[in-house]
C-alpha cells in the first residue's frame, strides 16, 4: 500500500515537473515567485543529452498527397453504419 502511495506521488511530482517546465522556462519566461526554479531546469535542461533532429538527410514522400478531395468515413469500403 505505501508503495503504491508513494509511486504516485513520485509520478504526480514529475508530472508537474513537466507542466511548469513547458509552461514557463521553455517558452523563455521566469517561473513567478520562484525565478531560481525556472534557471535550475533550464541549466538541467542544457546539460541533458539530446538527439539531433536537424539532419539535412530528409527523405521527401514517395507520392504527393493530394487534399483537395473530401473524403468522409462513406468512403472506406467495408464499413457499415
Amino acid at each position: 500500500m505505501w508503495y503504491l502511495l508513494i509511486a504516485m506521488l513520485v509520478i504526480l511530482v514529475l508530472a508537474g515537473a513537466v507542466v511548469l517546465y513547458v509552461a514557463f522556462p521553455h517558452r523563455g519566461e521566469d517561473v513567478p515567485h520562484v525565478p531560481w526554479v525556472g534557471r535550475l531546469m533550464r541549466r538541467g535542461v542544457a546539460a541533458a543529452p539530446t538527439l539531433d533532429n536537424t539532419s539535412d538527410d530528409v527523405e521527401p514522400p514517395a507520392e504527393p498527397l493530394d487534399l483537395t478531395s473530401p473524403r468522409g468515413s462513406h468512403d472506406f469500403p467495408g464499413r457499415d453504419r
